[in-house]
């Protein structure tokens, strides 16, 4: 339920800041016309979304007449083992989820400047529906990744009540986006996307384990059985599996209480900087 809570929590904030971001611009550059665009890919890039999630809880439940329909007899045969199923999807949302991650932390304080300036080339240099197209594209990409991202890692998680986590996560970044767009600044946007990427990438370390677990039940590692029970402990289900979300928490509230208390000692050591750069 926790992890459920946080991905939505984390996913759902992150998509209304990147609209935030488009509408911003597009108020700015006077281009208000184009905004039905960003509406229309919205609800393209959650029907997407949907249309993907619904795909891989298939293929992770087993459905191969879906699979096999879409994906091909081959595929389907391939992916009919439940353990080298559950290993492959484990891996790509690592990848997928991991990549965004750490791109996120590298770009996130130019990532504005960013959308805006591919938002002007999609839209500035075009007229009628050529710019319209454009940004109806570029929104589509950009909320479809957040939405790949979520299916992604919902789907690592072994907790039966998923749903209420991520209802909760949903109403709660909901409430968040409300409080940034009327108080903005009591919200330090930076150090949410810090901690919560933390957490992911904790997240995927688990998954990880869980996914080279699956792989030795798959009998496709050397010494599968040995390797199988050696990690059967770290499992979701196991002794050493159930306390790794708590961990999870732990490490997120040390590193958050350490970077509150950095934050306070720089905002007392900065006003004294004027004075010594005057004293030199």
């Amino acid at each position: 339920m926790l992890q459920s809570f946080i991905i939505i929590l984390r996913e759902g904030f992150e998509s209304f800041l990147l609209v935030a971001v488009i509408f911003s611009y597009l108020r700015k550059s006077g281009q208000r016309q184009l905004a039905p665009a960003v509406y229309w890919a919205i609800a393209t890039a959650l029907g997407i979304s949907g249309g993907l999630g619904y795909l891989l809880f298939q293929m992770q439940t087993g459905n191969s007449e879906l699979i096999e329909r879409y994906l091909g007899a081959t595929l389907s045969q391939f992916l009919g083992n439940e353990s080298l199923r559950e290993a492959i999807l484990g891996v790509i949302a690592i990848v997928m989820v991991g990549t965004l991650v750490i791109y996120m932390w590298r770009t996130g304080p130019k990532l504005k400047e960013r959308m805006e300036e591919r938002l002007g080339e999609v839209s500035g240099r075009q007229t009628g529906w050529m710019a319209f197209a454009g940004v109806f594209l570029f929104t589509v990409l950009t909320i479809s990744r957040e939405g790949m991202e979520t299916a992604l890692m919902l789907l690592q998680v072994r907790s039966p009540r998923l749903i209420w986590g991520a209802l909760l996560g949903l109403i709660a970044a909901a409430s968040m986006a409300w409080a940034w767009a009327r108080f903005g600044y009591l919200i330090n946007v930076r150090r949410f996307f810090q901690v919560t990427g933390i957490f992911l990438l904790l997240f995927m370390a688990q998954v990880a384990c869980y996914s080279f677990h699956e792989f030795s039940e798959a009998g496709l590692l050397p010494n599968s059985d040995a390797i199988h029970a050696a990690t059967e402990k770290f499992s979701g289900d196991g002794v050493y599996g159930r306390w790794f979300s708590v961990a999870m928490i732990a490490v997120c509230a040390i590193w958050l209480l350490g970077a509150w208390m950095f934050d306070r000692l720089r905002n007392r050591v900065a006003p004294s900087a004027p004075l010594t750069q005057l004293g030199n």
